[in-house]
């Protein structure tokens, strides 16, 4: 247990409101004083039957049966914050405090004006079940005297001169749990131009991490193969950890027939398990046929992504006259059940110590800012882009893994530059694979288009490392380097060759190679890391 929370204050402050907020934030357990009298006193449940009998066990026991009450409650949960209520007269807050030590307890005091309370209660109990006026409640002995604890408490929160969860922020920030994060966030971002295997990586690893979140749109899949799927909305590791809670951050696109259709596929997201951002931009059918008339000149997947942030951008509080409203997730009545701010739950999923997977979609060299342009998509694309669109601070940031393939690619027809290309013949000759297999595999996920093929550009990589600011990097299809690789299980098990490439792209970006996949699936992975 960390905390013993106490609160105080008149009738309609707004008491209940603010415990709803804090329980909202922490791992709370409420100590109900109503409950407590109902069953020791067995009394009508209304509030002046309460404020009765609740007086008569302060006389009967000098307040200690609220302490009582917390120690019932302490023996049937694990919660690491105790909530009380409501305390009503000093004698109870001391009990409290002399029982649990002072260390531990929190007593916040909330007070409002006179005519700010008067005007909560008669809005209250228009209608409702009390009949009891303002004036009469106020008069109540201890009614009238609960302004005294503002004396005693360890803060005072004016309640109308701020919103619920100001006032919450206010009363607990570094009280009840610390601002410093126990952990850090994990991101996992292609080095190339996608494709680079990204989400079979962040498949294999989301069992290490609580909670997997996803930024970007559908116009990139991510194959996984434990179990097989293509994910395209949601993080590559949802099905490979249903325990993980589901995020999808801020600065997402979302096809909602597509997200839809994933969700269906992960039937235990439904029981509270995903979580998507309400300021997350739906994209609409109108979007992808605006892209399907302008796009072909870029080789766009043309998934409407593009368009919905243009819209995004424009339609701030206007209507467009080239494209739908603007609608963004908390405007869709489907995805009601899931709308949360993932900002500030990732931010209270590191304070708590949580392990966190942040999954990047695309890659760097097809940023909107800094890639090939016009061969780019409609994001920033790096590291700095991730955490902008999942609200994370650059404090915040772990690990940070490029994701690099041996041949990198780029989509089919006129997708722009890419270095020396190369033919998928040359690379199964070079290689010892099939040619079919070759084929079968460097197919579009989304486009379903051929792809095309480079040899490695050292400069492109060592500066994406730099640009990323990587930690390690995870490099992809270490089969195209020897077929025998496909057989290895450690660094030392691969041809010369596959081990002079690592040791080169370790000396040239200046970061270790921890992981190395030679095949797809959990038997394709080497992992170095310590």
């Amino acid at each position: 247990m960390q905390k013993i929370i106490i609160l105080s204050g008149p009738i309609a402050v707004g008491k209940t409101a603010f415990a709803d907020e804090l329980m909202r934030r922490y791992p709370c357990q409420k100590v109900s004083t109503r409950n407590y009298i109902l069953k020791v006193k067995h009394v009508e449940n209304s509030r002046a039957s309460l404020q009765e009998a609740g007086m008569q066990l302060d006389d009967e026991t000098n307040g200690s049966w609220v302490s009582d009450a917390v120690a019932e409650t302490l023996t049937e949960t694990d919660k690491s914050v105790l909530l009380i209520d409501s305390a009503r007269i000093a004698a109870q807050v001391e009990r409290i405090r002399e029982r649990f030590g002072r260390k531990k307890v929190l007593h916040i005091h909330l007070t409002a004006a006179e005519h700010v309370l008067k005007d909560r209660y008669e809005k209250r109990n228009k209608g409702g079940d009390s009949a009891i006026s303002f004036e009469v409640a106020r008069q109540n002995a201890t009614e009238s005297q609960v302004e005294n604890l503002a004396l005693i408490a360890d803060v005072v929160v004016e309640t109308d001169k701020s919103d619920v969860p100001s006032c919450v922020t206010f009363a607990t920030a570094t009280r009840v749990l610390p601002l410093i994060p126990k952990s850090k966030v994990d991101l996992f971002v292609g080095g190339q131009w996608g494709s680079e295997g990204k989400g079979n990586i962040c498949a294999l690893l989301a069992s290490e991490y609580d909670i997997l979140v996803r930024v970007g749109g559908p116009n990139a899949g991510h194959k996984v193969q434990d179990p097989k799927y293509t994910y395209r909305q949601l993080p590559s590791g949802t099905g490979s950890n249903p325990q993980a809670q589901i995020f999808i951050a801020a600065g997402s696109t979302i096809s909602l027939k597509i997200l839809l259709q994933e969700i269906e596929h992960h039937e235990w997201l439904k029981s509270g398990r995903l979580f998507i951002d309400g300021q997350a931009m739906i994209i609409e059918e109108e979007d992808v046929k605006i892209e399907q008339k302008l796009l072909d000149g870029i080789s766009s997947t043309k998934q409407g992504v593009g368009s919905a942030a243009a819209r995004k951008i424009l339609g701030r509080d206007v209507k467009l006259d080239w494209g739908p409203a603007v609608r963004l997730a908390r405007n869709v009545s489907e995805l009601e059940p899931y709308i949360a701010n993932i900002g500030s739950k990732i931010e209270r999923a590191l304070i708590e110590g949580k392990r966190v997977m942040l999954e990047g979609t695309q890659g760097t060299e097809l940023s909107i800012h800094h890639g090939s342009y016009p061969h780019v998509t409609s994001r920033e694309t790096s590291a700095a882009g991730c955490l902008s669109d999942a609200g994370v601070p650059f404090t915040a940031l772990g690990r940070v893994v490029v994701v690099a393939r041996t041949y990198p690619i780029r989509v089919g027809g006129k997708s722009g530059p890419m270095g020396v290309e190369v033919t998928m013949d040359e690379i199964s000759h070079r290689s010892g694979l099939p040619i079919e297999e070759i084929r079968k595999t460097e197919i579009g996920s989304v486009s379903n288009n051929p792809r095309r093929m480079a040899e490695f550009d050292w400069e492109r990589l060592r500066r994406s490392v730099y640009w990323n600011g990587a930690t390690e990097i995870a490099l992809t299809f270490v089969d195209y380097l020897g077929h025998q690789n496909s057989a290895a299980n450690r660094f030392e098990e691969l041809n010369a060759e596959a081990q002079h490439f690592i040791e080169n792209l370790e000396r040239v970006c200046g970061v270790p190679v921890s992981l190395i996949s030679k095949g797809f699936g959990r038997r394709g992975l080497i992992d170095r890391r310590n």
